[in-house]
């Protein structure tokens, strides 16, 4: 079988060479035309007065639009429709849309937008948390609350109660590939979109709702994204409007791609976070109640804050069995970029949180944090992988029914005891951490630090219905087999990975099998991918269209031998029959003169999920996907400067599709996590302008941020669930194991003093500077 093969990207050679082609790279016509928009100065406000005549004067203007120069719809929201493609007199933050730039070159357009002579008459921005609550600006009139037992009565019945406030920065999601898109005007109002999104079919409804046509006549197309991580689930629908709207109007081809810099400032981010906290524990560290109050900062639009929201409640217990929680939740309006979805899509923030919150309680109990984690573990499933007796876990006097989340899901697939003794282990935990303490006794300067996070990461798209995919195969008469799903490809291997499920099916070799650009034509009403879905639902939507023409093929042999079709065996090319075999391309053939339909579609639709948002209640998750990791950093005390020595990483892919492009995702996922939570930081400043929009100023972890040490393994299961393959997703779960390079850092600046060291994200090295001040020893 193809499946379970650690084989390279299917792109791999194409993007080593440079001639993956992106949209940027599409050939376009002679009289293409190029985009841009002329962006708002100010946070908030009205447009009292727009001169653009010097702006249409420009050389190579060929057209200006406005808001009421748009046909039909002027909205590109995902969901609340309250985001105008281009400002309808109002301003809602620094860098918004409020005309576009129709040119001959893109150098032409981005030079006429500065020609624009704006007047506005500013009002006060609402820029922070405090400033949100008192004008009351939220998105939902109240709090969203999900709550198990007695939250309340169970810390004040505790041994122990800890409590605290830390802030949780956002992060840009620094593509490589900038938005863009082309939009190419076709006959009787047709219009084919090439888009570098995630989610095509959104780009196709947005584009016919702003065409006033049916979505029949709007095509989409997404070959590749040179990355993706959720800032292009919505973020692209501007782009893709705007053209198809110019191109509508002029007649030609149009295209529009951000610049660094405008890319940054339009688009959205991680949502930021503020996390109040409020635990009791048993004298043993075994918690009886934790109360999370959670404050999102959304930005100025809905967009997907409110699932963005809903997930980091639903994480707020990650790897932990809490008899007793409540999760409060604000959704925050302010005069900034509207936050977006991000990699783990809110799961991160939450997990974050219960993370802060075993840390310090292990700290204030003076036990092992280790061990404190493993004594709240949920229990391991019967037959599972058992918690080792000195950890003494919470017991489960009533079976499986009380090994519940805080929204109700039954915990069936634990993976977390087996697999942390297992790191504990490989990694060398025990020796590691008395010599991180022997070392910090003895320098005085350079500390050491080390930590371990526990992942436990739900697996579904919250929203039900987006559960669903779809895929159209071909087998033709030769052997070769094409097929389209509604994936799309960002670089994490997808494409590869569905065409090993593809070649598996018909037992036929890898460079058999093509799948060419995600298509709405081909492919219709697909979700994004989003969710850590790619692999799980195009997978199996694949292998049931594969396995219906097998089916048919198998039929066809058996009549032609008089044979059971059961008997028809597909594998290493070849179909057998009895005694007879032929190449597969052989059956293809008299299955083709057989008058055999050699094309099918597959769909598939995820089970045992229902959800309901509002009470707080259900089985959100089909399955969870698990990862354990531990971190070592030093810290320079005098300067907070730091580095990330060693990391050591377990993670559960279940039954792997393709180990090297997994680990390759645990790698990358965790670089990312680690970045948000030390380096990445997001700054502006009191007139809401973002300061860092550029690499200069941002700074994501480069190549020498990489542990020096970095030691990534898969763990030896299978999924419980009947996922493709017993395969688990990997995109998104890997992102949280960065949580223990954030643990480490605060681990090193505890051994500065006695008291618990309150870290901040991002942990920048003036962040850590300032920790060491506050909490230690005032070196």
């Amino acid at each position: 079988m193809s499946v379970a093969k650690p084989l390279p990207h299917d792109a791999a050679p194409l993007h080593v060479a440079g001639t993956a082609r992106y949209v940027d790279d599409i050939p376009t016509p002679r009289d293409t035309l190029h985009l841009a928009f002329g962006l708002s100065t100010i946070a908030k406000g009205r447009i009292t007065a727009m001169n653009l005549e010097e702006v249409k004067r420009a050389p190579g203007v060929v057209r200006v639009m406005v808001a009421d120069d748009l046909p039909f719809a002027n909205d590109v929201s995902p969901s609340a429709h309250d985001e105008p493609l281009l400002s309808d007199g109002t301003v809602h933050y620094v860098g918004q849309p409020l005309f576009v730039v129709v040119a001959t070159s893109h150098l032409a357009a981005r030079k006429a937008v500065r020609r624009a002579r704006i007047d506005y008459a500013e009002e006060p921005a609402i820029l922070t948390i405090e400033q949100a609550l008192a004008a009351d600006s939220r998105f939902e009139d109240g709090p969203r609350i999900y709550e198990k037992g007695d939250a309340e009565a169970a810390i004040a019945g505790a041994a122990h109660v800890i409590e605290g406030t830390f802030e949780l920065g956002g992060q840009e999601h620094f593509y490589l590939e900038g938005q863009a898109a082309l939009a190419l005007p076709g006959e009787g109002g047709d219009m084919l979109v090439h888009s570098s999104t995630q989610h095509p079919t959104e780009i196709q409804h947005k584009v016919a709702e702003a065409l006033g046509v049916p979505m029949h006549a709007v095509r989409v197309e997404t070959r590749r994204m040179g990355g993706g991580f959720g800032g292009k689930e919505s973020q692209g629908n501007a782009l893709a409007v705007a053209c198809a709207v110019a191109a509508r109007a002029t007649g030609r081809a149009c295209k529009m791609r951000y610049d660094r810099d405008d890319d940054m400032v339009i688009t959205g981010k991680r949502h930021a976070f503020r996390i109040a906290y409020r635990a009791g524990f048993d004298t043993e560290g075994r918690i009886q109640g934790v109360s999370f109050l959670h404050h999102a900062i959304c930005g100025w639009a809905q967009d997907l804050s409110l699932p963005v929201a809903d997930r980091a409640m639903l994480h707020a217990d990650n790897a932990y069995l809490l008899p007793n929680a409540r999760i409060e939740s604000h959704r925050l309006k302010t005069n900034t970029q509207s936050a977006t979805a991000y990699r783990g899509f809110g799961g991160p923030q939450g997990m974050v949180g219960i993370e802060r919150v075993m840390d310090h309680a292990a700290h204030v109990l003076g036990i092992d944090p280790v061990e404190l984690r493993q004594r709240n573990y949920y229990a391991a499933p019967e037959g599972g992988s058992a918690p080792r007796p000195s950890a003494s876990p919470r017991s489960i006097s009533s079976g499986m029914k009380e090994n519940t989340t805080p929204y109700g899901q039954v915990v069936e697939d634990f993976e977390l005891h087996g697999m942390t003794e297992a790191l504990l282990a490989s990694s060398d935990y025990a020796a590691r951490k008395a010599a991180v303490a022997a070392w910090n006794a003895a320098n005085p300067i350079v500390k050491r630090g080390i930590a371990f996070s526990p992942v436990k990461f739900g697996i579904s798209f919250t929203l039900t219905h987006l559960n669903q995919a779809g895929a159209l195969v071909h087998v033709y008469q030769d052997g070769s087999v094409h097929l389209n799903h509604g994936g799309t490809e960002m670089g994490q291997g997808l494409f590869q990975k569905v065409a090993q499920v593809a070649a598996s099916r018909f037992g036929i070799p890898l460079e058999m099998v093509k799948i060419t650009a995600t298509d709405t034509a081909k492919v219709p009403n697909t979700s994004a991918t989003a969710a850590s879905s790619g692999s799980d639902l195009n997978g199996m939507a694949v292998k049931a269209a594969c396995d219906t023409i097998r089916d048919r093929m198998a039929a066809s042999l058996a009549e032609r031998h008089q044979a059971e079709v059961a008997s028809v065996r597909f594998g290493n090319g070849q179909v057998e029959v009895g005694e007879a075999r032929y190449s597969f391309a052989e059956a293809a053939a008299l299955a083709y003169q057989g008058r055999i339909s050699l094309s099918a579609t597959g769909f598939y639709k995820t089970p045992k999920i229902e959800w309901d948002r509002i009470q707080g209640r259900g089985r959100p998750f089909y399955y969870f996907a698990y990862g354990a990791s531990v971190t070592e950093v030093a810290v320079d005390t005098l300067t907070g400067e730091y580095r990330i020595l060693r990391a050591d990483i377990l993670h559960d892919a279940g039954a792997s599709l393709n180990p090297d492009l997994d680990i390759g995702q645990v790698e990358g996922g965790y670089v990312q996590g680690a970045g948000w939570l030390t380096t990445e930081e997001l700054v502006w400043d009191d007139h809401g302008r973002l300061r860092t929009h550029a690499p200069s100023t941002y700074k994501i972890p480069a190549c020498s941020d990489r542990p020096e040490v970095f030691n990534v393994a898969l763990w030896d299961g299978q999924n419980r669930e009947d996922t493709i393959y017993r395969s688990k997703a990997v995109g998104e779960p890997p992102f949280m194991l960065g949580i223990s390079a954030w643990l480490a850092l605060s681990d090193a600046v505890a051994s500065c003093g006695d008291a618990y060291p309150a870290l901040n994200a991002p942990a920048t090295a003036e962040e850590v500077w300032k920790g060491i001040r506050r909490h230690g020893d005032g070196i």
